[in-house]
């Protein structure tokens, strides 16, 4: 086997061209991560299907993110029974996107796929999507939203949520959202040619919308399909999915703008998001207690330090619990948490008073609405603090 090798930017992947003798035709992606109970069962019907359709001209690959209920060493124990199966572990490196390209990666096939390893992917549609490409397709995306298609006991939250994010794609990306009417699947297959050497820089769990971003798409098909209920173990459907997938879509409308500034100036984006979102619970807090003693009769300067404070509680509270958890977590204790917060808040205060000054300039030179002027002093004072509490307040100095 060989492969043509092209230079690719950091923190991308590359699915290389390539040449096999042993003319594999089909190479399925199976991402795993605790589907110990699911896997067998799934092999065995993946199997007897390419079986029928490539023959020998097939090999089926599981990507498992070293889980705990040992779902790699359950494929393992499969093996000898499936000459096609072949199990990768990876260790260190976990996420679904990046899974399926690590499986492309290592692939032979001239045609790339991938299916969920929970079942709710129904593998008989494969035959129509294996179909659809040998009649000229360069994607094939099973869909729940075209004929045949549908989701089979979904609540009204997570439709809601579902539509709301494809309406919100449509808006940030319109020209690749709205190439398939399911842009959030995560079943379809792809030919090789049409991605190979074409950095791919996923997010979240998406992958589809990495591949009609970056790769030279032509023909799209999709073939209607059902999405089932879970058989065995449980979703892993979270918001920080959610959160992923606009991230996801703001990345590619940047056309690698955002990676760029962020391997220059190594900005932490997820890290970043947490700290925003717990920041503008900062703003309510912040905001409803301005307006509560501007109508008490309290100064301006005064209303701004109170409910300035009052906010850097309850974001060092949050932060502490959430955004940096992965490093307060080995600083356990009343006194290592009360540096932490005295630091914080010392970081704040230069920022309660850079704050200050915006707002009185703001307000008593350009005239803008005090409270207008506050949400901009603020938004700007937010990118300040993060970045030194990055730096200073929950650095590990102490850990055993």
């Amino acid at each position: 086997m060989t492969s043509k090798l092209t230079a690719v930017p950091v923190g991308s992947f590359l699915v290389n061209e390539v040449i096999s003798s042993s003319e594999i035709k089909f190479s399925l992606i199976v991402p795993t991560y605790n589907e110990s109970k699911n896997l067998a069962k799934l092999v065995d019907i993946l199997t007897r299907l390419l079986n029928d359709y490539h023959g020998d001209r097939y090999e089926l690959i599981i990507v498992d993110d070293d889980s705990p209920d040992l779902t790699w060493q359950v494929g393992l124990e499969l093996m000898p029974n499936y000459p096609h199966l072949k199990i990768m572990r990876r260790q260190g490196e976990k996420g679904l996107s990046t899974a399926v390209i690590r499986g492309w990666q290592t692939s032979q096939g001239e045609v790339l796929g991938v299916i969920d390893g929970d079942l709710q992917h129904p593998p008989e549609t494969l035959i129509k999507m294996l179909d659809a490409i040998a009649a000229g397709a360069d994607l094939t995306v099973a869909s729940r939203h075209v004929e045949g298609g549908g989701v089979s006991d979904w609540g009204f939250i997570r439709r809601v949520l579902s539509r709301g994010a494809q309406m919100l794609g449509l808006l940030i990306l319109p020209n690749v959202i709205g190439r398939v009417s399911d842009p959030m699947s995560g079943y379809f297959m792809v030919r090789r040619s049409a991605i190979a050497n074409h950095a791919m820089n996923p997010l979240g769990y998406k992958i589809l919308i990495e591949v009609l971003g970056r790769g030279d798409i032509g023909t799209v098909t999709e073939v209607g399909y059902v999405f089932q209920e879970r058989q065995e173990g449980e979703s892993k459907v979270t918001w920080r999915q959610y959160v992923d997938y606009i991230l996801h879509l703001l990345r590619l409308r940047s056309r690698g703008r955002i990676s760029k500034i962020r391997q220059k100036f190594q900005i932490p984006v997820q890290r970043f998001l947490s700290y925003g979102l717990v920041g503008l619970s900062g703003v309510f807090v912040d905001m409803s207690i301005f307006y509560l003693l501007g109508k008490l009769g309290w100064g301006l300067t005064s209303s701004k330090i109170i409910s300035s404070e009052v906010a850097v509680l309850n974001n060092f509270l949050w932060n502490d619990l959430w955004t940096f958890r992965d490093i307060s977590s080995r600083q356990i204790g009343w006194k290592k948490l009360v540096k932490r917060f005295l630091k914080f808040n010392i970081i704040c205060l230069i920022g309660i008073g850079l704050n200050l000054i915006i707002l009185n300039f703001l307000y008593n030179y350009f005239k803008i609405d005090k409270n207008l002027a506050n949400l901009i002093a603020i938004a700007i004072v937010t990118i300040w603090n993060f970045w030194f509490n990055l730096k200073l307040s929950w650095r590990v100095t102490q850990t055993k």
